[in-house]
C-alpha cells in the first residue's frame, strides 16, 4: 500500500486517551445546540421532570433529550428509533449527550409529554433572533401549505367519499348476484366452485357495507362531516394535485432574513380566516407595534382585512376576481367609481346610481345602489348586465378599508414578488427535510410539536449560515 494515506491501526493503544471534545470542531453546529439549550430555563418553559424524584431510578434530564431532538431535526433524523441508533454510533451525539444512550421509548415519550414546552423553545429562539437584530420588525409574509398526515386517503371519509364507496359496493354485489345466476346454469362441479367463491365475496362486501354504515353515522356527528381513522384530527384538503389528507400549516416569515417568526398548525383547509390571527401573533413575536403583512389572494376576506386595520396592521392582499361578467366582456364593479361626497356610484356611461337600501349577506352589511331611469334608457346596458332589471352595485359599509388596501397594492408594485421570494422558500426547505412522509405523529397537538421542531431547526440553520457558529455561540452566551 505504498504512496497511499495510511490510517491508524485499530489495535494501537495510546498513552493518553484522546478527549471526546477533540472529535468535535469549534465551528461544528452541534456546539450551538449545546449552548442554546444550556441557556434555557427548562422549568419556566414548562418541561416536566426538571426536578428529580427522591426515590426510584434516576431519569434523564430534559435538557439532554431536547438537545438530542434539536440535533435530530437539524440533521433530518426525526424518528425516535433512528435517534436511539445515532446515540450509539454518532460521535457528535455522544459529545452532545455525554455518551448517554436513551432508548427510543424514552425519546418518543419526551416529545409526546412536552409539546407545549417544545413550542415555547421555538418561540424563545425567535426572541433571540430579535435581540440579535435579525428581524426587520416591519414586514412579514404570511402563507399556508398542506402537509401530509399519518392517514391514508382510504382511511379518510367525507360524505362524497362515503356515498361513492357505498355505491361501488352495491354495484359489486349486483354484479356478483348476476354471476351467481350464470353459475346456476353450469354443470354441477363448476357450479359448486363458483357459487362458493361468489357467496364468500358477497358476504365480505355485506360486512364492509355494515362497517361503512357505522362509520357514516359517526361521520355525520362531526362538525365538518368528515372522519379519519388513523389520525382523528387529519382532514381531507384540496391541493393542485389530487388532494391530501393532512394539515394546513400557517407561517409568518420575516422579509429580511427569511426567518419564521410565527407558525400554527390547523386542520382547516382554507386560508381565508387565518390572516388577522397570524398577523397578531407575528407582531407579538417580533415585539413591534407597527407591522405590514403581505399574503396571496387566498387570504382575501373583508372581515379579516378590517380586523387587521382595526389593530393597526397594514395588509397587502390582492382581491379574488370571481366575476363571470369580465370573462364575457361585461363591466365589473371595478368599472364603477364611488363618489363619497354624494354617496353615489358613477357608472361607465356617466350616470349616477343612488342608494336604495341595505341588506346583509355573509355577515356583511351591504348598501345597494342602482338607477332605474338611467339603466332603462342606457345604450350600453348589454355591456353591463343581461338582466332586464337595472344593474345593482353592492358596497360594504367598510369598503373604504378595502379600497385603501387596493391603492397600497398599486403603489407597492413589488409586494407579491416579495411575498413569493420570502415565504415559499421555507416551506420547500422544510418539506425536503421531512421527506415523502411529512409528519410522523398523530393528532393536532403532537403534529404541532413536530412542526415546532422543524421550524426551530430551520431557523437555527439559517442563523448559523448568516452568523457562523463561533459568533452565534458568543452571542448566545452574552
Amino acid at each position: 500500500m505504498k504512496r497511499f494515506v495510511i490510517g491508524e491501526s485499530r489495535s494501537q493503544s495510546t498513552l493518553f486517551p484522546e478527549l471526546l471534545d477533540d472529535y468535535v470542531a469549534e465551528d461544528n453546529p452541534v456546539r450551538v445546540i449545546d449552548v442554546f439549550v444550556d441557556e434555557l430555563d427548562m422549568r419556566e418553559l414548562g418541561f416536566s421532570r426538571v426536578d428529580p424524584q427522591a426515590t426510584g431510578r434516576p431519569a434523564y434530564h430534559p435538557a439532554m433529550l431536547l438537545k438530542l431532538y434539536v440535533y435530530g431535526y437539524l440533521n433530518r433524523i426525526q424518528s425516535s428509533r433512528r435517534l436511539e441508533r445515532e446515540s450509539q454510533r454518532n460521535v457528535e451525539v455522544m459529545w452532545l449527550t455525554g455518551r448517554l444512550m436513551p432508548d427510543f421509548k424514552t425519546i418518543a415519550d419526551f416529545r409526546k409529554d412536552n409539546g407545549k414546552a417544545i413550542q415555547n423553545v421555538c418561540r424563545e429562539f425567535v426572541v433571540l433572533c430579535r435581540k440579535l437584530k435579525l428581524l426587520t420588525e416591519s414586514m412579514v409574509a404570511i402563507d399556508g401549505s398542506k402537509f401530509k398526515a399519518v392517514n391514508a386517503r382510504d382511511k379518510n371519509f367525507t360524505q362524497a367519499k362515503m356515498k361513492r364507496r357505498m355505491d361501488d359496493i352495491d354495484k359489486s354485489i349486483d354484479e356478483y348476484m348476476r354471476q351467481l345466476d350464470t353459475a346456476d346454469r353450469q354443470e354441477d362441479r363448476v357450479r359448486q366452485a363458483d357459487t362458493s367463491r361468489l357467496k364468500d365475496k358477497i358476504a365480505k362486501l355485506k360486512d364492509e357495507m355494515k362497517r361503512l354504515k357505522k362509520l357514516n353515522a359517526e361521520m355525520l356527528k362531526q362538525p365538518d362531516k368528515q372522519i379519519s381513522l388513523t389520525d382523528p384530527d387529519a382532514r381531507s384538503m384540496k391541493t393542485r394535485g389530487n388532494g391530501i389528507v393532512g394539515y394546513n400549516v400557517q407561517t409568518a416569515v420575516d422579509v429580511k432574513n427569511h426567518l419564521i417568526v410565527e407558525h400554527e398548525v390547523t386542520n382547516n383547509g382554507s386560508d381565508r380566516g387565518q390572516l388577522s390571527s397570524m398577523a397578531k401573533k407575528a407582531r407579538q413575536s417580533m415585539g413591534s407595534e407597527k407591522l405590514e403583512v403581505v399574503a396571496d389572494r387566498g387570504y382575501f376576506k373583508s372581515l379579516e382585512i378590517k380586523a387587521c386595520d382595526d389593530i393597526g396592521i397594514v395588509s397587502y392582499v390582492p382581491e379574488v376576481m370571481t366575476s363571470q361578467g369580465r370573462k364575457a366582456g361585461r363591466f365589473t364593479k371595478q368599472d364603477f367609481r364611488y363618489l363619497p361626497d354624494t354617496d353615489e356610484y358613477l357608472c361607465p356611461s356617466g350616470e349616477r346610481l343612488q342608494w336604495h337600501f341595505t341588506t346583509k349577506e355573509n355577515d356583511l352589511d351591504l348598501h345597494c345602489y342602482w338607477s332605474f331611469a338611467a339603466c332603462s334608457s342606457c345604450s350600453i346596458k348589454q355591456q353591463c348586465t343581461t338582466s332586464p332589471q337595472p344593474r345593482r352595485i353592492k358596497r360594504w359599509e367598510h369598503e373604504d378599508v378595502l379600497e385603501a388596501m387596493k391603492l397600497r397594492l398599486k403603489l407597492k408594485v413589488d409586494a407579491m414578488r416579495i411575498r413569493r421570494e420570502t415565504v415559499e422558500h421555507p416551506f420547500g426547505t422544510i418539506k425536503a427535510w421531512m421527506g415523502a412522509t411529512h409528519f410522523l405523529t398523530c393528532t393536532l397537538e403532537r403534529v404541532s410539536t413536530e412542526m415546532s421542531l422543524h421550524v426551530l431547526a430551520y431557523n437555527l440553520k439559517r442563523v448559523i449560515s448568516m452568523m457562523g457558529v463561533r459568533e452565534l455561540v458568543q452571542a448566545i452566551r452574552a
